[in-house]
C-alpha cells in the first residue's frame, strides 16, 4: 500500500534544519509522590525528525502530552513556536493547537463516524470550510496516505490496523500543521506494513517540510526516520542527538537499548558514513540479532 507521494519526493531534498519549535526548560512533573520528571530541558528544531526513546515508565508520552498542552507541568516551562503554553489565552491555545497534528497509538478514530467524517473533523471545528471544499480536502489527504477514495464511506470497524493508522494520519494533516506527533506510529502492524508506515512518515516530512516528534520503542522506525534521538532516563533527557553519537553513551539504558542483539542489527542498517561513527561494540556480528527477528 505505496502512497503515490511517496514515489513522487522520493529524490526531492530533506527540510532545512532550522530554528528551535520546541523549548522544554527544567520541566517537572508529578503525579502525588511518583516524580516522572525533574528538570528535564528538551529541543526541538523545524525541519527535525525527534524519536522520543526509553524504558517502561520514563514519561515518553507523558512529555509529549505536556508540549501538547493535553497535560500541565508541575512546574518549569514549555515554548511552542516561541510561546509559553502556560501564559497563552485559549483563543490563542486554539490556534497553536492548529499548526500541531497529532496520531495517537490506536488510531484513535471516532468508531461513530465514517472515515470521511473522521478526517473532516478537524477542518468542521474551524467552521469556515465550505462542504465542497472540505470534500476536496478530505479525497486529497486520503490521496496522500495511500487510501483509495472509495474507503471514505468506510466505518473505522472494516479497517485494518495498517488503515487504522493511515486515516488517522490523514486527520492529523487536515489543517496541513507544521508539527506532526506520533505516539508509537507503528505499533502493532506486521514487518511489511511498519515498513510502508515509515515511507509514509519520510514522504509525509519531505512533501509537507513537518517537524515531526514520535515516541517510539521500534529500534527499526527509530533508526530509519529520526535525524536526532532523545533518551528519557533518569528523570531527565539523558543525551539527545544523532542515533551515532547516543550510542557512544555510557549509560545502562542506553547500553542495554542500543548495543543489544536488535539494537545492533538496527544500527547496521545505517548507511556507511553513520556507520563508521558508530562505536565498535555496535559492529559486532549481528547474525544472532537475524536469526532471532527471523524466528519471530
Amino acid at each position: 500500500m505505496i502512497a503515490p507521494l511517496t514515489h513522487a519526493v522520493r529524490d526531492q531534498p530533506l527540510p532545512e534544519i532550522a530554528e528551535t519549535v520546541i523549548e522544554v526548560r527544567n520541566l517537572t512533573k508529578r503525579y502525588g509522590r511518583n516524580v516522572v520528571h525533574q528538570h528535564l530541558n528538551f529541543d526541538v528544531r523545524r525541519g527535525e525528525i525527534v524519536a522520543i526513546v526509553g524504558g517502561s515508565g520514563s514519561g515518553k508520552t507523558t512529555l509529549m502530552r505536556q508540549i501538547l498542552g493535553l497535560e500541565k507541568p508541575t512546574s518549569g516551562t514549555i515554548k511552542v513556536f516561541g510561546q509559553d503554553t502556560s501564559q497563552i489565552d485559549p483563543e490563542e491555545a486554539r490556534l497553536m493547537r492548529s499548526r500541531m497534528g497529532m496520531l495517537f497509538q490506536q488510531g484513535a478514530l471516532f468508531s461513530s463516524l465514517s472515515v470521511f467524517d473522521n478526517i473532516a473533523q478537524p477542518l468542521r471545528e474551524l467552521g469556515k470550510v465550505p462542504e465542497e471544499l472540505l470534500r476536496d480536502i478530505v479525497m486529497l489527504k486520503l490521496e496522500m496516505v495511500g487510501l483509495p477514495c472509495k474507503n471514505a464511506s468506510k466505518m473505522p470497524a472494516a479497517l485494518s490496523g495498517g488503515m487504522i493508522k493511515r486515516v488517522g494520519i490523514a486527520r492529523a494533516i487536515a489543517l496541513e500543521p507544521e508539527l506532526l506527533f506520533l505516539d508509537e506510529p507503528t505499533a502493532g502492524l506486521d514487518p511489511r506494513a511498519s515498513d510502508e508506515f515509515v515511507e509514509l512518515i519520510s514522504a509525509l516530512h519531505r512533501a509537507l517540510g513537518l517537524t515531526v516528534v514520535m515516541v517510539t520503542h521500534d529500534l527499526d522506525t527509530m533508526v530509519a526516520l529520526s535525524s536526532r534521538v532523545a533518551v528519557l532516563a533518569d528523570r531527565k533527557v539523558l543525551v539527545a542527538a544523532p542515533v551515532e553519537e547516543v550510542a557512544h553513551v555510557d549509560h545502562p539504558f542506553i547500553r542495554e537499548y542500543f548495543l543489544g542483539l536488535r539494537g545492533r542489527l538496527a544500527l547496521q542498517g545505517l548507511s556507511p558514513e553513520r556507520r563508521a561513527k558508530l562505536p565498535s561494540e555496535a559492529l559486532e556480528p549481528a547474525c544472532d540479532a537475524i536469526a532471532l527477528r527471523t524466528a519471530m
